[in-house]
């Protein structure tokens, strides 16, 4: 168990299952730069965020909802979770009848991806539910911008392994304070640390930070 100083964003997931390096530089590095892609991203964000909570007849949505685990050792935010009610196993809501079942839903731009690093994200959120309600949590969604419609998520045994072996790995990676070197891939076109990272030097390319260190350097004279 993991103790509160030492729990991890939730949102790192998604990062460190693109890309190792890009993880490193985000949260080892402290760099992060933007582009079209990541500035539309963060616009949807902050406007699912900044609607109000709300209620109808059966189901209760709230947004922003702080998230955390101390198994996995996690946390973060979720966009929004919705409770259900429901007949079967559930959790109490404050000033609510009956049971409720928790399913957590991730607004993503564009489409869905190819790999599973969204999936990652919002299952980790499931997996923090379950752990702070102590209910399970079956599945939930992930709302794209572009097709504007959502894909519900199972949350399977085989994607919870693969969530907890990324979690375990991203403490791993935290506590070697250790950048991974680049390694190209096509994905690298579309990724904003791009021209940072350097990814076509592969195993010769710096750390970023010696690398713009020694940019200001011969800035400065």
């Amino acid at each position: 168990m993991f103790t509160e100083e030492d729990l991890l964003p939730l949102s790192g997931l998604q990062h460190l299952a693109f890309c190792e390096r890009q993880w490193a530089l985000i949260h080892l590095e402290q760099i992060w730069m933007e582009n079209r892609l990541t500035a539309d991203g963060r616009v949807m964000h902050e406007r699912v965020h900044q609607t109000e909570s709300e209620g109808r007849p059966g189901m209760r949505v709230v947004r922003g909802l702080r998230l955390h685990s101390f198994r996995l050792g996690l946390s973060g935010q979720a966009d929004v979770v919705e409770y259900h009610r429901t007949e079967e196993t559930g959790i109490a809501l404050p000033g609510r009848q009956g049971l409720w079942s928790a399913f957590p839903v991730e607004y993503k731009r564009g489409k869905p991806k190819a790999d599973a690093c969204d999936e990652v994200q919002l299952c980790a959120q499931g997996l923090c539910l379950e752990e702070m309600y102590g209910s399970a949590v079956s599945g939930g969604a992930l709302y794209y911008g572009e097709p504007r419609r959502r894909t519900e998520v199972a949350f399977s045994k085989e994607l919870r392994a693969q969530t907890e072996l990324l979690a375990g790995r991203m403490h791993a990676l935290y506590a070697s304070r250790s950048t991974p070197r680049a390694d190209w891939q096509k994905k690298c076109e579309s990724c904003s640390l791009r021209d940072v990272c350097l990814p076509k030097l592969g195993s010769k390319s710096p750390r970023v930070s010696e690398y713009m260190a020694a940019a200001m350097r011969e800035i400065g004279g």
